[in-house]
Order: C-alpha cells, then sequence, then structure tokens
C-alpha cells in the first residue's frame, strides 16, 4: 500500500461509496432532490485540491507524497490547512456520499479514508517534513492545523 498515491485511494473510495450504495443496495437516506446537495460539496473539494496541486506546480516543487520534499509550501490554502488537498479529497468524498443518497455506509467510508489518510499518508509525510525541514516545519505545524 505504500506506493498508492492519494488520488488513486480517492477514487477507489469513490467506487466503494458508489457500489455499497447503488449495487449493494444500502439504503438512501437523502432523496433526490435533496441529493443534489452534494455537488457544491464534490466541486469545493475538487477544487481545493487541484488549487493545492496547481500552488506545487507555480512553485515548482515535488508533489509526489513518496518521494523527498524539496520546498516547503505555507502560502495560499496552506497558511489554514497543512493539507489542503486531502482535505479536499475528504469534502468531495462528503459530497459523493451524498449525491448516491447519503447512506449511512457512504459516511462510513469517508471515516475510513480519513483514518487511512491521517495514519498513513500524512504521518509519513510529516515524519519526512521534520527531517529535511526540522525547525521549520515544526514551527508551521504550530501556525497551522493539521486538517482545519
Amino acid at each position: 500500500m505504500k506506493k498508492l498515491l492519494p488520488p488513486i485511494l480517492f477514487l477507489f473510495f469513490i467506487v466503494l461509496i458508489l457500489a455499497s450504495c447503488w449495487l449493494l443496495g444500502s439504503r438512501h437516506n437523502l432523496a433526490f432532490p435533496y441529493s443534489l446537495l452534494g455537488i457544491p460539496w464534490i466541486l469545493i473539494g475538487y477544487l481545493m485540491a487541484i488549487k493545492g496541486k496547481k500552488l506545487f506546480k507555480k512553485l515548482d516543487t515535488n508533489i509526489m507524497t513518496f518521494e523527498q520534499p524539496d520546498k516547503l509550501v505555507t502560502e495560499g490554502l496552506y497558511r489554514f490547512s497543512r493539507n489542503p488537498m486531502y482535505l479536499g479529497f475528504v469534502i468531495a468524498l462528503i459530497g459523493v456520499a451524498l449525491v448516491s443518497g447519503a447512506a449511512f455506509s457512504s459516511f462510513l467510508w469517508v471515516v475510513l479514508f480519513v483514518i487511512i489518510t491521517n495514519a498513513w499518508y500524512i504521518a509519513f509525510e510529516e515524519k519526512v517534513m521534520v527531517e529535511t525541514f526540522g525547525q521549520e516545519y515544526e514551527d508551521y505545524c504550530k501556525r497551522v492545523r493539521r486538517w482545519i
């Protein structure tokens, strides 16, 4: 799992949410047209993830999870969250859960995504960031929260 990139995990969880709601027949708690309330969540989450990615490109820094970081990004959305791309994924998954009918099982998948992301990706990245940037990163962690 170490080399499974976060966007691939995100797409996998979209499939899990949709499969649990539509293919497995989970109970739908949010009927159409109310399920459309998920669309803004999907758009906001997607835009957050894309904005974070574009900032990495603009600063010409490495975005790959399992490669050595070369710059500490603290501007843009990174002023408010140390992980705005992951936060964007979570917001988008909430939107997918709403669009799918907000079955209880959908939100369990979102929680599982957060747990995996927090325990696996973020823990790995933060360890590497401390090793690479030292006190500068630790100071950043004191100023900016991990998620929100």
